[in-house]
């Protein structure tokens, strides 16, 4: 083998691997997107989400459906602004703040939904939460 030969061996290996970093970094900033993307939602389409949810898990009346919308989208608004506040610095009490959030949403959902679904509710959350803290953990890994 020359060295003519040596050297464009040497220059596909070094494309190849151009290419493979390029390929890798498309797929990092598309996952990325992805992500932000689900995070990025408006306060109403969340709402409106997590209303569904709700009604497959608490058989919600019409008229529940409605304030529960509501409650869920005051609630979204109210964190969405925080996250804005918050942007850049001075997280310090945000978890806080949000946790205030949420009781004040539940302390409003108490009134709207009925014992058996309150309890179905409290579980609703529950289940919720532990989804989340297991996506966080295999976000770590």
């Amino acid at each position: 083998m020359n060295i003519v030969e040596t050297q464009l061996k040497i220059l596909k290996m070094k494309k190849t691997g151009i290419l493979f970093f390029v390929f890798v970094m498309i797929i990092t900033t598309t996952i990325a997107q992805q992500r932000g993307g689900q995070r990025n939602l408006n306060p109403e389409d969340i709402a409106k989400r997590q209303t569904e949810r709700m009604d497959e898990a608490l058989d919600l009346t019409k008229d529940q459906e409605k304030n529960v919308y509501e409650i869920n989208l005051e609630s979204g608004k109210k964190m969405r602004d925080l996250r804005e506040k918050m942007r850049g610095g001075g997280f310090e009490g945000m978890r806080e703040k949000m946790g205030e959030i949420r009781e004040e949403q539940n302390e409003k959902m108490k009134k709207v939904l009925s014992a058996s679904q309150w309890k179905k509710y409290e579980k609703y959350l529950e289940e919720r939460q532990e989804r989340m803290r297991e996506g966080r953990s295999r976000n770590r890994q």
